[in-house]
């Protein structure tokens, strides 16, 4: 029997400064034992999907000691992220050769990894797409739930604003607000997100933010009456635009910046002393704060799922070679809903 095999794997070259470039990526090819050492706990995975997600741009910078809530990535070495594995070897009591996993792994054929509660989860749901653990599923799914009922507390017939709407947590976030009886409005950079805002996820409006000259006066028009919940994925001139438009007892689930992530020195917000005014509540949030409501979760969600409550689209990009590029196109709204890199199908 083979004992061993080779495995590729993307490494970070060197830390990034502004827009990360497919360039600052290798591409290695090593060997990987196909057994676990004797009496450890660790488990061999071979990797199925991996996850592109926006907070991956903070780990390819220079460490900073306060600002990170994931370590950086080392130069030289594999990157790691959330992805959706297959166990082809244990040495875990938990886990058999055979079952499935999400949870962070390396970007890589083959994963050598030891499964630590509320960062590795096991996959009991087989009958809906594998790749929806990297997303609807996983991590973003999880971040939406927990970050618009947990964070934003909304009510019924509450006017709800959500930035990136089309990306892998927006999406979930604007279809949850409809359940509950909201007016959700979001926006997106491209008339083909805009549409799919409208048509797919069932928004009540939505805007292209790069063909809007002035961003107050566009969240005016959408929401005459007001913004009760804002659920920030962007930062910088999206959120100074909505503190203007925020209604009294406003409440800002920031969940994400990516228009801030590249940038050198950050942008100021001007708007701030609407906080006041409007008694505004505004908190960050980060999603493995809320891990032990994940079971809570898949209750929820799974029927929605089955019963086509919830839709879900992603944006697959084929093989390990194209991960890179996947991954710096998030930075530039390449992506038309959750960017999913395959490595290899079931």
């Amino acid at each position: 029997m083979t004992t061993t095999a080779t495995n590729k794997q993307v490494t970070l070259k060197d830390y990034v400064s502004g827009f990360p470039k497919e360039s600052d990526f290798d591409f290695t090819t090593t060997t990987v034992e196909l057994k676990v050492p004797e009496g450890s706990n660790s488990v061999l995975v071979k990797n199925l999907y991996l996850s592109c997600d926006p907070y991956m741009r903070t780990r390819m910078s220079k460490p900073k000691p306060s600002t990170a809530l994931a370590q950086a990535y080392t130069p030289g070495q594999p990157i790691s992220g959330y992805g959706v594995s297959r166990v082809i070897e244990s040495g875990h009591p938990d886990y058999q050769k055979g079952d499935l996993l999400w949870g962070i792994v390396g970007w890589e054929e083959y994963s050598v990894i030891t499964p630590t509660p509320q960062v590795h989860f096991k996959i009991q749901h087989t009958d809906v797409p594998l790749s929806y653990y990297t997303g609807l599923l996983g991590m973003p799914g999880m971040t939406a739930y927990a970050g618009f009922y947990e964070v934003c507390s909304p009510k019924k017939g509450e006017t709800v604003y959500v930035s990136a709407a089309s990306g892998a947590v927006g999406q979930l976030v604007g279809q949850l607000a409809k359940m509950m009886g909201c007016y959700v409005v979001g926006s997106a950079g491209s008339k083909e997100k805009v549409d799919l805002l409208k048509t797919k996820f069932g928004f009540d409006d939505a805007f292209n933010y790069k063909e809007e000259p002035d961003l107050s006066a566009a969240l005016k028009r959408c929401f005459p009456k007001g913004i009760d919940i804002y659920f920030e994925n962007v930062g910088g001139k999206m959120l100074d635009a909505v503190l203007l438009n925020m209604n009294p007892h406003g409440r800002i689930a920031v969940c994400g910046m990516i228009s801030q992530y590249n940038l050198e020195n950050q942008e100021g917000v001007h708007n701030l002393s609407n906080i006041i005014y409007k008694r505004i509540r505004i908190q960050g949030f980060a999603v493995f704060d809320y891990y032990d409501k994940y079971s809570k979760f898949l209750e929820f969600v799974l029927p929605c799922i089955k019963e086509g409550k919830i839709t879900y689209v992603e944006d697959v990009a084929d093989g390990l070679e194209k991960g890179p590029e996947a991954l710096v196109g998030l930075f530039h709204g390449k992506n038309v809903g959750k960017q999913v890199v395959v490595v290899a199908r079931e």
